[in-house]
């Protein structure tokens, strides 16, 4: 069978535009927190955002692979959610669940290219599927945190890093301004757990 005329090739296209689409609602985020003073998050939200970037080319490439000459049009059906307004605390958790509806989408993806034969396509829609759920584990904690405003306090001395100008101190809770540069609270890094840093 050859890709172009598979329904891999389709969930391929459906896969680009849900990436495009997803990183586009999270640049939306990222305004809205950064507008509000929470650049560290809106830092993590960003780096999440270019992810998705990366996995539409990757995908936009698997797909121009597939044909040696130009593409024209790829008809796909995809629901898109249009769920985040400009509440940031519900964004996380919404941000979360599209991570989650993504990667349910991937496992279909997934399967459906081994049942083709598509191998290497199949192992991408994998990798592209644990990756978006660490991104859901991110958006699940940064609404943890924010929720249960443990964002700048903790339970034990962190290291708190002002990324403007490099100050760390250690200590249950974040400066309210850096003592060195003054950049606000928000500019200072989220500590998140050690199997999700990235």
């Amino acid at each position: 069978m050859k890709l172009n005329e598979s329904q891999t090739f389709t969930n391929l296209a459906r896969a680009y535009v849900a990436e495009c689409a997803a990183r586009t609602r999270y640049e939306f985020c990222e305004y809205g927190f950064r507008y509000n003073g929470y650049e560290a998050i809106a830092t993590l939200i960003d780096r999440i955002a270019y992810q998705e970037f990366n996995h539409a080319r990757v995908l936009y490439m698997k797909i121009q692979d597939a044909e040696q000459k130009m593409v024209e049009n790829i008809d796909v059906c995809a629901g898109l959610p249009f769920k985040e307004k400009w509440d940031l605390l519900t964004n996380l958790q919404l941000l979360c669940q599209d991570e989650l509806d993504e990667a349910d989408a991937y496992v279909e993806f997934e399967k459906t290219a081994r049942e083709e034969g598509f191998e290497e396509i199949a192992d991408l829609f994998k990798m592209i599927h644990d990756v978006e759920v660490t991104h859901a584990k991110v958006f699940q904690e940064l609404y943890n945190q924010m929720k249960d405003k443990r964002l700048y306090k903790k339970a034990k001395e962190v290291a708190w890093v002002c990324p403007a100008c490099g100050y760390v101190s250690f200590d249950k809770e974040a400066w309210d301004e850096c003592p060195l540069c003054g950049a606000k609270q928000g500019y200072c890094e989220v500590d998140l757990p050690k199997d999700l840093r990235f």
